[in-house]
């Protein structure tokens, strides 16, 4: 991945009109998020949903009022598109970055990440820390927008992101590609006193709410980061950076 064009970054924007949207979807553009109006039932709106279908975009039935809000242009025609700043990987192109590196898969798993800043963070982070990759949910979480883009400082560019529709679905499919995986808990063992060696996947939580239970359940275990302030929780940007040095740490 050594420029924009074989990274895959394409200009975020927010596509209005219904010929524009549907030619958006048509043409394999990648939509994080489509907006249609409540109960406009016409069938362009019907064919513009169909298509969305196909893909892993949001579909979210809005009133004329959020429509205005979200619209550049004032002609949005009851539905705009957002699109994504950068295309996404596949989990099994993060892999292969492994393989081609002749490494142990070092993945980042985002349990609902919904800050822009965050995930720019995180994946910068993730860039300098060796890890093959990142993957976040297809819901409740942040898209690769601009402000992702930004906030990475050029990482989005070398760092593959994939989006999944289950985070566990895809913990028990690496799983059986000999990762093991580890979520950050304040509840957990401290970070110094566990084997973090070897293929593994680092799961960092939602900013306020932490990993989720279901995912929480399927970590082999679960990492502490010691604290000595009065406060008991960090960024969840920096927490990945901390754990995630630990990893560096002892792999060496």
């Amino acid at each position: 991945m050594e420029n924009r064009e074989e990274s895959g970054l394409v200009t975020e924007s927010k596509i209005e009109g219904r010929n524009a949207v549907l030619e958006a979807f048509r043409s394999g553009r990648s939509v994080d998020k489509l907006y249609v109006l409540d109960r406009c039932q016409d069938g362009p709106v019907r064919t513009i949903v169909r298509e969305a279908k196909k893909t892993d975009a949001i579909i979210n039935f809005v009133t004329k009022e959020r429509l205005d809000q979200l619209s550049e242009t004032g002609h949005h025609q009851g539905i705009i598109a957002l699109a994504a700043a950068y295309r996404y990987a596949t989990v099994e192109e993060i892999l292969e970055r492994a393989r081609e590196k002749d490494e142990p898969p070092f993945i980042l798993l985002l349990d609902n990440i919904e800050d822009p800043h965050n995930l720019g963070a995180i994946i910068r982070t993730a860039n300098l820390a060796g890890a093959h990759g990142v993957i976040v949910p297809k819901r409740r979480a942040a898209g690769l927008t601009a402000t992702v883009a930004r906030t990475s400082a050029g990482a989005i560019h070398y760092t593959p992101v994939a989006k999944v529709t289950n985070l566990v679905s895809v913990m028990e499919q690496l799983k059986k590609e000999g990762l093991w995986f580890v979520c950050a808990d304040m509840d957990g063992t401290s970070m110094y006193q566990l084997n973090l060696k070897g293929p593994i996947g680092l799961v960092i939580g939602n900013e306020g709410e932490g990993v989720s239970r279901l995912v929480k359940e399927h970590c082999d275990f679960v990492a502490s980061i010691p604290m000595k302030g009065d406060i008991d929780s960090l960024n969840a940007s920096v927490a990945a950076g901390v754990l995630a040095y630990e990893i560096v740490r002892q792999r060496g």
